[in-house]
């Protein structure tokens, strides 16, 4: 049976498996590029002892990105709130900056969408929470304007990136930058990150 661009379907069959070796390669590419990375792995070795920290002084998580990374939000702090795995534990508090669409829409129509996280972590974030930002590119203008505010108010700041970081590099406390050239690669990565925080926090608290 021949398909639409006149490839027979054992053509197409091949495409789509070429295509996803492809992403499978350079998601496992990246991901042995950053094992490299002693630096990475430090900074991300200091983001779970701040956490961990921020938790043991009843502090709470709040994560915040946009699109693909506001998904990612969400799945951190549900893996937080809830549990991560099979381990019976009390709940972590953690919340996605991402989800309150009366509280979203309010602050970009009043302030501009540079302001929908900043404005939040205003009204609720005090000494020791810790904020976590998702940004493949760095320089999503949301993210910096909230990691700013964390200096205006001594907060301590993670952000996950992508490309060399960006400008979100220089503004957060603990920067680690996914390895990778393209979105979706880093967003896997972010994603590894992301299910380690929490497993290493979980097991700094609640025992191994």
């Amino acid at each position: 049976m021949t398909g639409p661009n006149g490839t027979t379907n054992r053509d197409a069959t091949m495409t789509y498996r070429d295509k996803l070796f492809s992403n499978l390669q350079s998601s496992i590419a990246a991901k042995h590029e950053f094992m490299q990375r002693e630096e990475q792995i430090e900074s991300f070795c200091r983001a779970v002892e701040t956490v961990v920290r921020a938790y043991r002084h009843g502090g709470r998580l709040y994560i915040a990105g946009n699109g693909g990374s506001a998904a990612d939000a969400q799945h951190l702090a549900a893996e937080f709130v809830g549990r991560f795995g099979t381990r019976e534990r009390a709940s972590l508090p953690a919340e996605a900056l991402t989800t309150d669409t009366s509280t979203l829409t309010a602050i970009g129509n009043d302030y501009g969408y540079d302001e929908v996280f900043s404005r939040q972590m205003a009204g609720k974030m005090r000494s020791p929470d810790v904020f976590l930002g998702i940004t493949t590119s760095g320089n999503s203008r949301n993210i910096l304007r909230a990691l700013e505010q964390c200096r205006s108010m001594a907060l301590s700041s993670i952000v996950f990136c992508g490309r060399g970081g960006g400008q979100a590099r220089a503004l957060a406390d603990h920067c680690i930058v996914a390895a990778g050239q393209s979105t979706s690669t880093i967003q896997e990565l972010h994603i590894v990150l992301a299910h380690s925080l929490c497993e290493c926090v979980e097991e700094e608290i609640f025992g191994g």
